[in-house]
């Protein structure tokens, strides 16, 4: 499993971009977001490097954890 600290994930809106745009880039992963402690978390994925691209081409700043 794939983390992220994502500290300017702050509502719905941002999950629905985030969720949105992962699902697009990786078809049949599964991401799991916590928004009260912004953390992404993406499973059957492995390109961490790539899942971080999306999440920035989606306009946020992921951290790996």
């Amino acid at each position: 499993m794939l983390e992220f600290e994502v500290n300017d994930m702050t509502c719905g809106h941002c999950v629905g971009a985030i969720t949105k745009a992962l699902n697009a880039a990786a078809p049949g992963a599964t991401v799991d977001i916590d928004l009260d402690n912004h953390r992404v978390r993406v499973s059957g994925a492995s390109d961490a490097d790539a899942i971080e691209g999306v999440i920035r081409d989606a306009g946020y700043t992921p951290v790996k954890k």
